[in-house]
């Protein structure tokens, strides 16, 4: 279980005329993961997703609030709990002269999964993902479907328990997303503990058995699809989400 309790997190920043100037990115967020459950984290870009995630992987402290992985904190557990994470951030490069198949010994061999277990884990990944068709072709060549499943991979040769996944599906054509939407609903079946954020209201509705909807850095709302569309009275959770902050703002 991951469980969020009153997290925040300030940032301070400069005005043109130099004054400094503070604002909370995350204001007091509050939720659980259990075990073999997908959470979609909803909202828009700038609504404070990727923060979140960020503090839930261990890579930004929180200003106020807690985070823990069944009941282990990064202050006495930090090593113990990111060997059991995969983080996907949207903006991570990868090493585009290796194969697809040397940039996952790599990373197996980082993470210190033995040689037989790491060439059974990335048969296994390859097959899921559908990448054995470019498992020894160079990252340089790959399409960008291909590339996010390849980055996808890497953040799991390790099997770990919790997936903590950022945009994952941004930009990628409707095959792509579909084989990492697929693979993540098998994985949800083998007990992870999946963290999934996006802006693409429908795919959350698709895989998630709750979401926690986001706004300025604030939970609006959190529940079941179903239980968010009954509270607003609409038939998706797109719909939901404007019924919420009252329509499309002209800051968005």
């Amino acid at each position: 279980m991951i469980k969020v309790e009153n997290v925040k997190k300030k940032f301070v920043t400069y005005n043109n005329k130099k004054e400094k100037e503070e604002f909370y990115a995350n204001n007091g967020i509050t939720f659980e993961a259990n075990d073999g459950e997908i959470i979609g984290i909803l909202g828009p870009n700038g609504a404070g997703k990727t923060t979140l995630l960020r503090m839930v992987a261990g890579i930004l402290e929180p200003t106020e609030g807690t985070v823990t992985f069944d009941k282990l904190n990064y202050k006495e557990n930090e090593i113990e709990i990111k060997q059991n994470i995969a983080y996907l951030s949207g903006n991570t490069k990868l090493y585009d002269t290796l194969s697809t198949y040397e940039l996952l010994k790599m990373c197996a061999d980082i993470y210190g999964v033995s040689k037989e277990n790491a060439e059974k884990r990335i048969k296994e990944l390859s097959k899921v993902l559908n990448m054995d068709s470019f498992l020894y072709n160079k990252i340089a060549n790959l399409s960008t479907g291909q590339t996010q499943r390849v980055n996808i991979a890497r953040c799991l040769v390790h099997d770990p328990k919790y997936y903590i996944l950022d945009e994952a599906t941004t930009g990628l054509d409707i095959i792509s997303s579909q084989i990492i939407l697929d693979f993540i609903k098998q994985e949800k079946q083998k007990g992870k503990t999946i963290l999934y954020s996006t802006h693409y209201m429908e795919e959350a509705e698709n895989i998630c058995d709750r979401v926690i909807m986001i706004n300025k850095g604030v939970v609006i709302n959190s529940g079941t699809p179903e239980k968010i569309k009954a509270d607003t009275n609409t038939t998706n959770l797109r719909d939901a989400f404007f019924a919420m902050i009252g329509g499309v703002s002209n800051e968005e």
